[in-house]
């Protein structure tokens, strides 16, 4: 049995805190006169009241954020405004949002539901062989996705690797990315350092929206430099010790395609939890459990050892993987304990 956590004093406050921050910040503000006319612009990456944006010539533009935007995040297509002048580095000031199309949001203990980008359409899960091949972690990004409606490309990373491992591990690897395959996800394999597989996924990057998302060290940002060597962004080797992966990317930031379209690298996690979603629509969010929702002998089916569970006859009968319903109860069983008391969401 899971026991729930609890938000002790100290993080309660530290809660508290991180909100008030966002009220009481004091930031640069501009008087009108002080401003041109509104433009349109796509937002690069945002640093606390601070946001890096794109002016519809391209040109990169750091701006200071209105307190009457309560919510901003990578992707998002803002009206702002340019300063006559630049002061102490900000070159204008975002006064609106447009109504986003999508939102990808990751839950934080802290600090609540957390944007992570905006108006995305195509989702690449990256998962790798080092630091750990997780078909959890890839299914919890799967019902993320699979919530707001946007079907993720799953993409096995580092298979320059694979030699290393044990046959009985590779062959799980194979059976598990066999199986998404079958339930109808598409499935890349790539290898960053030795620029492997590469044009199968750069194939799909034009006139999309796209965001590469996973866990610390699968190698999003390398990933990022080979589809975009210009960019230059900063990778970090897989620690030797821990086997942990270390964190490159601290905010989430867009990149144009020069064939059309955009790429949104992610910061990686070392879990995504789920605890935001009600249970049915976590069970909702595997797809190959759908047929059988609703055909539970009793309405309050925990899908385990119930009485007439379909998803457990589904199961027995290899309809169903038996890792994919022992990675639905990991996450259910983690939703109470990772959930904080109270839930504050954060733009």
């Amino acid at each position: 049995m899971v026991k729930k956590r609890r938000l002790n004093k100290g993080q309660q406050r530290r809660v508290k805190q991180n909100q008030r921050k966002r009220l009481e910040q004091p930031g640069l503000d501009f008087d009108s006169d002080q401003l041109g006319p509104s433009e349109q612009g796509r937002v690069v990456s945002r640093y606390g009241q601070h946001a890096d944006i794109i002016d519809n010539d391209g040109v990169l533009i750091r701006c200071h954020i209105r307190r009457a935007v309560d919510s901003l995040v990578c992707g998002d297509r803002v009206i702002w405004r340019r300063a006559t002048s630049s002061t102490d580095g900000m070159q204008g000031v975002i006064e609106a949002v447009h109504d986003r199309e999508s939102l990808l949001s990751r839950p934080d203990f802290y600090d609540g539901l957390k944007p992570v980008a905006a108006n995305v359409d195509q989702i690449f899960v990256i998962s790798s062989v080092l630091p750990a091949f997780s078909s959890q972690i890839i299914d919890r990004y799967i019902v993320a996705c699979e919530d707001i409606h946007i079907e993720p490309i799953i993409v096995l990373n580092k298979i320059d690797l694979l030699a290393e491992l044990s046959s009985n591990e590779q062959q799980l690897i194979n059976d598990c990315l066999n199986y998404y395959q079958e339930i109808g996800y598409k499935v890349l394999k790539v290898s960053s350092a030795l620029e492997h597989g590469l044009t199968a996924m750069t194939e799909k990057l034009p006139g999309h929206i796209s965001i590469v998302v996973g866990q610390s060290g699968v190698g999003k940002s390398s990933l990022v430099n080979n589809i975009l060597p210009e960019v230059g962004t900063a990778t970090k080797q897989v620690s030797d010790n821990s086997g942990l992966g270390q964190h490159t990317t601290t905010v989430a930031t867009w990149y144009d395609l020069p064939a059309g379209g955009s790429l949104i690298d992610s910061p990686g996690i070392r879990e995504f939890s789920l605890w935001h979603l009600e249970k049915d629509r976590v069970a909702w969010g595997f797809k190959d459990f759908r047929p059988y929702l609703g055909g539970c002998k009793f309405r309050d089916c925990k899908h385990r050892n119930d009485p007439g569970c379909a998803l457990q006859q589904a199961t027995d009968a290899g309809e169903i993987a038996s890792w994919r319903l022992q990675n639905y109860h990991r996450i259910i069983e983690s939703m109470d304990s990772q959930k904080p008391n109270r839930v504050m969401p954060r733009g």
